[in-house]
């Protein structure tokens, strides 16, 4: 028996209470087009298709299409279908005729609709048909993708459109969507149902997740021969910025090394409670992907899973991973929001891609609660939009019409340009222009709830203490927990220090590489000399390691002879 031939009362039984919610207020209002916005893990499928099955059963409806951004999903809808007795074809082309008679609907690619809209409309006209939009902000993707999925799928008979970020960094309207002007004038998405992180986090339904930031010194050579330094961290230039991060995210530089060892120790303290417990790192491209995965060979002696959208096994890959208890996965960007493998428990943002929308798709992946009390924990650069992001992870966002872009702001850069690539390289531009010469990790600070908590040098004990936090706490623990630990640094920081006592080490360094960073600003403001040149003219002059290893004793040496450089002196 499927579940077409079962009860309206059964096919709700097993639904979350925000997706009983939704199919209520749906089949309340019976409307054409409802948009239900629900925070990334919180179950849209399953709501989707028990809604799917309620249509078909009461023959509202005689066929489903599913549209989604990639192939990996196709299949992950169609596994999902079955079980709820529908049969959907994964496979289904442009090409290949009318649907085989044993399948209820197929399963699209929102590429696949735009390359040939008429054959979707005809095949939407043929049947009264319910067009499932999977991640519907993909359908704003650019102009020609919009008018395509409004020829296709204007004749439906009902439109289910789904995302868990209802928001693009472009002015494209989303089809079927509606916009409502506000009391500034500006149209932004009116959706049906939403359901937040935040609710969601406080149902259970999502975990908690945990940011790890790290910061530290870098230095790069330009194509014109220039050293440059910077460090992350700290305010920099829009330019500067993006070269001090893809230099820490270059696998020949020390940074991502440090991160992703960290991150394994996390990971190894998770898979105490939870041993199946996987890691995600989102990598820039192939070539990064590929030796960020002999990186970790290294760091564990395991190989890792690489994840190449290009590669025709991609999906196989993906699924074998999730059924393994392998500890490492890497995919590149443009497939991370295909990745769906609910172990994953900890990640690493290793990838340049700047975006709101991006960076929640990414998040995303380690959200998908399997029992309670799981923590994510997601390591990323101490990057101020990416901060910002992190600390914003409960605030809603929406799609708004007629307003300016920001200073600053690409459009080019979203997510949906990037999918819509067909190899993984990197975008035009972001070929290093530099040769990396070092990069060095230091813990940041952690985020949670808004919340930031102080960090420390790599090994530090502010370190130690949140890699090494139960993989096992209720979102409310882990509130306690930190704001403990940080009550406790904070009062350790107010402590009379006795006679013999100083400030902590790392403290130390951090301002002792401040001050020096200034002087260094400074001297470059006054004699045109790029800062990577400076710094080794200290070296050669005081002697030492670079800065990131240097002693505040060797740090202070340094400032002095540039406080002599400065007045005239040898």
């Amino acid at each position: 028996m499927t579940l077409l031939d079962t009860t309206t009362a059964e096919r709700l039984s097993g639904l979350r209470a925000w997706q009983r919610e939704a199919f209520d207020e749906y089949f309340r209002r019976q409307p054409r087009d409802f948009l239900a916005v629900a925070t990334p893990g919180a179950g849209k499928t399953t709501f989707a298709l028990t809604l799917a099955s309620e249509l078909l059963a009461r023959h509202t409806v005689r066929s489903i299409t599913v549209v989604c951004p990639t192939e990996h999903l196709k299949k992950q809808w169609a596994e999902a279908a079955a079980r709820f007795g529908i049969a959907v074809d994964p496979d289904f082309k442009n090409g290949q005729g009318p649907l085989g008679r044993q399948y209820v609907g197929a399963a699209v690619t929102y590429a696949q609709v735009a390359a040939h809209p008429m054959l979707h409309r005809n095949r939407t006209e043929s049947r009264r048909t319910l067009v499932i939009f999977d991640e519907v902000h993909h359908a704003g993707d650019a102009l020609s993708w919009g008018d395509a999925v409004r020829e296709a799928f204007d004749p439906a008979a009902r439109r289910l459109s789904l995302t868990g970020t209802p928001f693009r960094s472009d002015v494209n309207p989303i089809p079927f969507v509606d916009y409502v002007q506000d009391h500034d004038g500006v149209r932004r998405c009116a959706w049906d149902y939403s359901y937040g992180y935040a609710p969601a986090l406080a149902d259970g339904v999502v975990r908690p997740v945990i940011f790890m930031a790290y910061s530290g010194e870098m230095r790069w050579r330009t194509k014109a021969g220039d050293e440059l330094a910077a460090r992350l961290g700290e305010p920099l230039t829009p330019d500067a910025l993006s070269q001090a991060w893809r230099a820490a995210l270059d696998p020949k530089g020390d940074w991502i090394k440090k991160v992703l060892a960290a991150a394994d120790r996390r990971l190894t303290e998770v898979r105490n409670s939870t041993p199946d417990a996987g890691g995600l790192v989102i990598a820039t491209d192939h070539e990064n992907a590929r030796a960020y995965a002999r990186i970790l060979r290294q760091i564990t002696g395991r190989g890792a899973t690489v994840v190449l959208s290009d590669d025709p096994t991609a999906s196989k890959k993906i699924s074998q991973f999730s059924e393994s208890e392998d500890r490492w996965m890497i995919a590149v960007r443009m497939v991370s929001e295909g990745v769906d493998v609910p172990r994953l428990m900890v990640g690493v943002y290793a990838t340049s891609t700047s975006t709101a929308l991006f960076f929640a798709q990414a998040v995303g992946r380690f959200v998908r609660v399997r029992r309670r009390g799981e923590v994510a924990s997601v390591f990323l650069p101490s990057v101020p939009t990416l901060l910002e992001y992190a600390g914003e992870m409960e605030r809603e966002r929406d799609h708004a019409l007629d307003r300016p872009a920001r200073d600053g702001e690409d459009p080019e850069q979203d997510l949906i340009d990037e999918a819509r690539k067909k190899r993984d390289t990197p975008d035009a531009g972001e070929e290093l222009p530099f040769e990396t010469m070092e990069s060095a990790a230091e813990f940041d600070r952690a985020l949670y709830d808004g919340s930031e908590f102080g960090g420390g040098a790599p090994g530090s004990p502010e370190e130690e203490d949140f890699l090494g936090l139960p993989g096992l706490l209720e979102p409310h623990q882990v509130s306690q927990l930190l704001s403990k630990r940080k009550a406790e640094q904070r009062a350790g920081r107010l402590k009379a220090p006795k006679a013999e006592d100083g400030p902590p080490t790392h403290e130390v360094l951090a301002e002792l590489r401040k001050e020096l960073q200034g002087l260094v600003g400074a001297w470059h403001h006054r004699t045109g000399r790029p800062h990577g040149v400076i710094h080794t003219e200290l070296r050669r002059a005081c002697g030492g390691p670079p800065i990131a290893q240097a002693s505040p004793d060797e740090i202070r040496q340094r400032i002095a002879k540039l406080r002599a450089w400065a007045t005239g002196g040898a």
